[in-house]
Parts: C-alpha cells; structure tokens; sequence
C-alpha cells in the first residue's frame, strides 16, 4: 500500500516547515534539481513547481541533488566520518568509479559500506554512485538547459569529464544529441517512483524504473541493438506513453496502444510477444509461457528473456508468476511487482487518484 500522505498534506507540511514530516518524504524543487526535507529553512518555491518521494534512493534516481542547507542525505542523525567522507568524494567526481579496492585504499570494508548505505538510503553504495552519475549528467539538459549548466549543476569539475562521462552512457556528445539519429530519453514520473523511457520513430524502446540495478546495462545493450545513440530529449511517442501510464494507474486503462520497438534475439521477441497477450488482471507462470511459444522445455531460458524486457509495464513481464502464483524476480523489485499485480486485479485502490 501507498503510505504517502497525500500531496495536499505534504504540500502543506513543505511550506509550513513541519519537521514532524523528516523521513516520512522528501521535496523535490524542479526548477533548481535540488531535493530537501520537509523543514528544510530555504525560501520556499511555488507549490507548482514541486514533487515529493518516499526515500532518498528515489530522489536521487529522478535526477535531484541533495539541498546543503538541510542536507537529507544526513537523516537519520549525521552520517559517520567515513560515510560523510565517500559521499563528499562522489559529489566532487560523480564520473569516477569507486571500486572495492578503492574502498579498502581508504580503509573501509566494501561490505561495510554496502550495508551501510543500504540500511539508511534504501540502496547499496555502488547504486548510490550510479544515482550521483546519472542525475548529474541529466538533470539540467533534461530541463533544457545548455551543456554549460549541465557541467555546473552535475558537479563534474572540467568539461572534458562531463562529455566522457556523458558519451559513455549515451554514446554521443551532449552537445549534439539535435544531430544524430538517436533514441529520445525522458523521465516519467510514476506513484511507484521514476521511469526513465526512451523512445524512435518506431515506437517506445525502453521502460524502466530509475533504480533498477541493470539499468546502465540495458541502456548499453539498447543502445547496440539499434546502432544509434541514446540522448535526453522528448518524441512523441513519449508524450503518448505518459498519457497512457497515468491512465493505466488511475485504473482507467487496461491495453496500452502506444508504438512498441523492442529488438532482441529471437527467442527473447517470441517471449515478449508472448507477455503481450497476457490480459490486463491474468496471471501465467514461466512454464505456461514457454508452452505458449512452443518450447516447453525452455522455462529458466523464459525466465531469463523475461528479466531482459526492457520496456516494464507496457510488455506485462509482472504478471509472470511463480507455479504457486507467488510474485518472483522482478527488476524494478518485487514489491512494485506486487503493487501493479495488486492494482490489476482490483485489490488495491488506484495509485493515481
């Protein structure tokens, strides 16, 4: 269940500076990219140009960046010196990996930090690393802004290391995301936490919660798939999938019509050809699956090609389920597996009222 107040109380608490309201959720300010806790002391922007989330890990995920002032990375209580320590050294180089040996250099124990991070942002601390790095190379051009404001928003101390970082990801400059025949990227916002989609002139490509661990991956492998680049920007097919996601969570919306262009190997096509004649409330399991494109035998090969959907939501990967109709292995995490199966299947009150 959504346990969020609703966004008239959370507004309300935001603009009075209710610190009874600290950990309960975050605000986010669209127009600065900046996230706070509810009693942060900055001059409060217009409620229009507000969205709150639940954790840390989604604010990070959409793109803000943590408020100085109130410091919400902070909550619960001050970090310890080395936490305080690793995310100054992520803010200063968002581009720069820190690996385990990295961590055992400075003294602390990967696993340490892992659980750490885990237990007070809801995330491990290599995904805290890749929320730094992707909300530091989107949010200004997101916005629209230039690729100056981008360097100067995102932390990256040279232009240089901000173009690398971005043409890594992207697999083209930023400067010249207008030129190349590319796949447009967007972020979607969602009851169950941000959605970075992408989408050609085909259709729609790519559909995935922000804080999928295999995101950057399925980014790459996308991008290979369709030997073009991968740049923030908007296409029409974005605009339609937006209209028809909140229809679909307002419980208005059973089929989406939305243009579809998901390449993959063969055998992977046939499995989300399959998922796409699931109907809206039914469930199948793995097996029911692999009997339906005629290959009974290759249940763990359905599995894997159902892990691999890169378009969530729109090719219903979440109503596979196992034999005994437990909700199993999902990307974007079992309890959104079981919140979409919740609203399907009428159990649950529509997540966008």
């Amino acid at each position: 269940m959504n346990t969020q107040p609703s966004r008239d109380t959370m507004v309300a608490a935001f603009m009075a500076g209710d610190g009874t309201y600290d950990g309960v959720f975050y605000t986010a300010v669209k127009t600065t990219g900046i996230f706070c806790r509810p009693a942060c002391p900055a001059r409060k922007p217009k409620p229009e140009n507000v969205t709150f989330f639940a954790t840390v890990s989604e604010a990070l995920f959409a793109g803000f960046r943590p408020c100085k002032r109130c410091a919400p990375l902070d909550a619960p209580g001050k970090p310890p010196d080395w936490v305080a320590r690793l995310i100054a050294s992520v803010d200063g180089a968002p581009d720069v990996r820190i690996r385990a040996a990295d961590l055992r250099a400075e003294g602390i124990d990967p696993g340490r930090a892992r659980r750490w991070f885990k237990t007070h942002y809801g995330m491990t601390f290599s995904a805290f690393c890749r929320a730094r790095r992707l909300s530091g190379a989107l949010a200004s051009i997101r916005e629209g802004g230039t690729v100056d404001d981008a360097v100067f928003e995102s932390g990256y101390l040279s232009h240089s290391g901000f173009r690398d970082a971005f043409t890594r990801t992207f697999g083209a400059t930023p400067g010249k995301g207008e030129q190349v025949d590319s796949v447009s990227l967007a972020w979607i916002e969602s009851p169950l936490g941000p959605l970075i989609a992408g989408a050609d002139d085909r259709g729609v490509c790519l559909l995935e919660f922000s804080d999928r661990r295999m995101l950057e991956a399925q980014l790459k492998t996308l991008g290979r798939r369709l030997k073009r680049p991968l740049v923030p920007g908007e296409h029409r097919h974005l605009e339609r999938l937006r209209v028809e996601l909140a229809e679909y969570f307002a419980g208005t919306r059973k089929i989406f019509e939305v243009p579809l262009n998901a390449p993959g190997t063969p055998f992977q096509e046939r499995v989300w050809n399959e998922l796409l004649k699931v109907p809206f409330g039914e469930l199948r399991s793995y097996e029911q699956i692999a009997v339906g494109i005629g290959s009974p035998k290759a249940v763990r090969a359905v599995g894997r090609a159902n892990g691999m959907n890169r378009i969530a939501i729109v090719i219903p990967c979440h109503r596979v389920v196992g034999k005994d109709g437990t909700p199993t292995g999902y990307g974007g995490g079992i309890w959104r597996k079981q919140r979409l199966l919740d609203l399907e299947r009428g159990g649950n009150a529509p997540l966008w009222e």
